[in-house]
């Protein structure tokens, strides 16, 4: 008895250990829409991370430049101790002997400094100027990968749903084609069939569950895909929308896509202010032939103050104010080609603005012409697939009846699971071309 009873709880304890084991590897099942995909990917991106650390960079070197017309206070203090020196003294007939010099030893100093440029031939203002459009175009940078982001997460989002629709379709297609093999193995059984017959339906059945595993496989890979675009676990399951509604909306003119695109991609507003900062860096190097001027203060505490006369062993203060200019009389073409160079980075620059215009022209109307073309396939496919059910549907029944040969139900399912598949690639293609068309035009 007492055997039993330590047999039991051993199998107790390795089935409780084999579920508890089991629920902790269950994969998470997670149903998202198209927008909640959005915002775990837009929250989860790793690349806009780090293009926020790119903002927050470039917002520093603004202000730091910024601070470079500002004026800049400074503080100092220094004690000093010197060696024992007999101080100076002088004799005088009739007066006596006067230390004209003491020997103080110990010397300290507290010191206040105050500088101002005034002129330095445009180089801070080119600096900040740079810095700003810099930091502006590091913003539409950011603008862009957000875009890259939404546009990915809509990729891997739709080609999930059409890997989900194509098993779907399979798998309504091996049910089909079951039910058609029993039919027809009825049919042999009462010699209203060859053995050929049923051979076809039985090859055709194996290709159809051929095709199912590779749509359960497709599914598995989407679904990874899915996950990993939007930075959640890759075991994650992710039940999406199912039905999608195609509607009729308008597509806009093709030459007001290209206008928004214009005045919309954040590529083409970073380059722009790219551009600027390039003709600020002609200025910037321009400046080595101009004067600089800068004012300066400063405030002296000291014990001695080597300013007041005689010597005394306390402190004093003074102070004293300057303006300073400097003028590089010759640098040995230094700023010439310092010029040169930001002039033809300046015109290289703006090659590459208008080459990007023009790629952007080409982009919108390459995604303008398949937009038009993915809605009209939907369109086509929507009845098509209207008109294979009832094909397949009268086919089946006539079957039924012994009406209509075994091949025409063959044709009638294959036809079917055809035209479901060709929807589902319609609707993909036409959401994911939706999308390319957003992102082309800057849209999001």
């Amino acid at each position: 008895m007492l055997i039993n009873k330590i047999r039991k709880n051993l199998i107790a304890a390795v089935i409780f250990s084999l579920l508890f084991v089991i629920q902790n590897n269950a994969q998470e099942k997670r149903q998202l829409t198209l927008d909640e995909s959005l915002k775990i990917g837009l929250e989860n991106s790793k690349t806009l991370h780090s293009s926020r650390l790119k903002i927050i960079s470039s917002e520093a070197q603004l202000s730091q430049a910024n601070a470079a017309g500002l004026p800049s206070l400074g503080i100092g203090a220094t004690y000093t101790r010197l060696s024992n020196v007999d101080p100076y003294n002088i004799t005088i007939p009739g007066m006596g002997s006067f230390t004209v010099s003491p020997s103080i030893l110990d010397n300290y100093t507290a010191k206040v400094t105050l500088q101002q440029p005034l002129f330095t031939g445009f180089k801070i203002s080119s600096n900040y100027d740079i810095a700003q459009n810099n930091a502006l175009a590091v913003k539409q940078d950011y603008s862009k990968d957000e875009q890259d982001v939404i546009y990915n997460v809509k990729n891997a989002y739709w080609n999930l749903f059409l890997a989900g629709k194509l098993k779907e379709a399979i798998d309504e297609n091996v049910q089909q084609m079951k039910a058609h093999l029993e039919d027809i193995q009825n049919f042999f059984k009462q010699g209203l069939a060859t053995k050929n017959e049923v051979l076809k339906v039985e090859v055709q059945l194996s290709e159809a569950q051929l095709s199912q595993i590779d749509a359960r496989n497709s599914v598995k890979i989407a679904t990874v895909n899915f996950d990993n675009v939007i930075n959640i676990p890759l075991s994650t399951e992710i039940e999406i929308q199912k039905e999608v509604l195609v509607e009729n909306e308008n597509i806009e003119d093709i030459d007001q896509l290209i206008d928004k695109a214009m005045k919309n991609r954040p590529d083409l507003k970073s380059l722009q202010y790219k551009l600027n900062a390039s003709k600020n860096g002609i200025t910037l190097a321009q400046s080595g032939w101009f004067p600089q001027v800068v004012l300066a203060g400063e405030y002296d505490y000291s014990k001695p103050n080597s300013r007041i006369l005689p010597v005394e062993n306390k402190f004093n203060g003074t102070w004293a104010i300057n303006l300073g200019l400097t003028y590089n009389l010759w640098d040995w073409g230094t700023t010439k080609a310092q010029t040169t160079q930001a002039e033809s980075q300046y015109e290289q620059t703006k090659d590459s603005y208008s080459t990007l215009k023009d790629a952007v022209t080409l982009d919108v109307t390459q995604n303008y012409y398949n937009l038009i073309k993915a809605k009209e396939k939907v369109l086509v496919t929507q009845q098509t697939v209207s008109q294979a059910e009832e094909n397949y549907r009268v086919t089946d029944d006539k079957f039924r009846q012994g009406l209509t040969l075994n091949s025409e139900l063959l044709d009638a399912e294959v036809a079917l699971v055809q035209a479901k598949t060709n929807n589902a690639q319609s609707i993909a293609d036409y959401e994911l071309a939706k999308a390319q068309i957003e992102r082309s035009t800057g849209g999001k």
